[in-house]
């Protein structure tokens, strides 16, 4: 059985939602042989740290979603490690002159990045694309168009279904909240006219779910649109419930969305829709009977309808009735070419992901699985899960071995068995570091494609 190779890493990183989302904190650089930036032609800024002891392997890196700041590793602490391991990074901000969502120059930009760190660096023996959260996406998109650039890659909680599956899930629970809770904005969940629009619907929502979660037919109501909404129902500080602790699963997927969930996604639906020019998602058409039936929730929804004394079958017959949400073709296609990943792959590819990530659902992987498996690539492709909570909250120690099971790729032209739980947790734990908690997991299908 292979064993990838240790490393002398000695930081503990337990990435933080804040930095998951933006990467490291600006002007936040480790001490290092050597620092550079730079100036790309669209406008955007890109930087780059080597170590004093350079292995030879490049890590470009695609922060996720937020200010358009040039980022080069996953955290301030990650960024240590790995320039103390001898790896040299870099990475670009994407276009500043645009949307958050800025997956129309993200990948060029990181190619750009690239090439200016061979011509003021020097050239690297390999190149590893490394990319979390909305950075995910554009790391599959990079393993997918970058033959001959980069050789491999490693995608950390990547929102790798894309960006109109992403959107029209969201818009399915964000849906069925208004419909029973907040009937006021049922019309006005797309199209806001600004963020500030958009951050007060989001408000709105949240406190008609507070309101919601005091009454059984509310936490019904809840549960269905959680969902629709992929949402785990593991959260912070708590233990993970039974699998038929129904009502356990609810409470704890209210404790995401009374955390602020909707604060963040409902906003950022005004960022993309301001990249795609006009709305991108749509529910004219669909079933919501079929969307549950598909649900690994399912049983937890039909459970507490029953406990509640409510008619499920009204409700979602209420859903399919009322849905006349209509996108904006041209949006749509272009969120299609630009926001989109999966149909095909050129390089190794590994994702891993937190079995309970409530922004970035960990059944995305399925939809990536599904789609690169139709583009004949699968042998490319190896995903691996993290029994843990949170967006992107990895240990160093499980970044690490991740890393080392992408080189074992490279240096052997198989993967062998070093992207298994069993032996990513082997290689995790040989780091004496902060722990990893690898499990062997397939995730559920994606709901509320279309």
């Amino acid at each position: 059985m292979p064993r990838p190779r240790p490393s002398t890493l000695a930081t503990a990183c337990a990435t933080a939602l804040a930095t998951a989302l933006l990467g490291p904190a600006t002007g936040a650089h480790a001490t290092t042989a050597e620092h550079y930036s730079g100036a790309l032609s669209d406008g955007a800024t890109w930087i780059a740290d080597t170590p004093e002891q350079w292995n030879g392997t490049l890590l470009l890196f695609s922060h996720g979603f937020g200010p358009t700041i040039a980022a080069d590793a996953p955290s301030t602490a990650a960024h240590q490690a790995l320039l103390d391991a001898g790896y040299a990074l870099v990475g670009s901000s994407y276009d500043p002159n645009g949307s958050m969502w800025a997956l129309d120059s993200a990948e060029r930009d990181q190619f750009a990045a690239l090439t200016a760190f061979r011509r003021q660096v020097g050239t690297p023996t390999r190149v590893i694309s490394v990319g979390q959260s909305m950075g995910g996406l554009i790391n599959a998109q990079t393993a997918r168009d970058g033959a001959g650039r980069i050789d491999g890659a490693l995608g950390l909680c990547g929102l790798v279904a894309g960006g109109v599956d992403l959107d029209n899930y969201q818009l399915d629970a964000e849906y069925t909240l208004a419909t029973f809770f907040d009937p006021a904005d049922a019309d006005a969940l797309v199209n806001p006219e600004s963020q500030a629009d958009a951050t007060a619907l989001a408000d709105r929502l949240t406190k008609a779910v507070e309101a919601a979660q005091q009454t059984p037919a509310g936490r019904a109501r809840i549960a269905l649109a959680a969902a629709y909404l992929n949402l785990a129902d593991w959260a912070p500080g708590q233990q993970p419930p039974a699998r038929d602790d129904f009502a356990g699963q609810e409470q704890q997927q209210y404790a995401w969305l009374a955390q602020g969930l909707l604060g963040f996604i409902v906003p950022a639906r005004w960022s993309v829709e301001q990249s795609a020019g006009g709305n991108t998602s749509w529910n004219k058409g669909v079933d919501y009977a079929g969307l549950l039936h598909k649900s690994a929730h399912a049983k937890q929804v039909a459970a507490l309808y029953r406990d509640a004394g409510l008619n499920l079958r009204t409700d979602l017959s209420q859903l399919t009735h009322g849905a006349d949400i209509t996108a904006d073709p041209a949006a749509v296609a272009h969120l299609k070419r630009t926001s989109t990943a999966g149909q095909g792959l050129t390089v190794p590819l590994l994702d891993i992901h937190t079995t309970a990530d409530q922004l970035v659902p960990v059944e995305q992987e399925s939809a990536l699985a599904q789609r690169v498996r139709r583009a004949g690539d699968s042998a490319l492709l190896r995903q691996a899960y993290v029994a843990r909570q949170g967006h992107c909250n990895f240990t160093t120690a499980e970044v690490v071995a991740a890393l080392h099971a992408v080189e074992h790729r490279l240096d052997t032209g198989h993967w062998d068995d070093a992207a298994t739980a069993g032996e990513l947790q082997y290689s995790a734990d040989e780091l004496g570091l902060d722990g990893a908690a690898f499990t062997d997991y397939r995730p559920s299908r994606l709901t509320g494609t279309r």
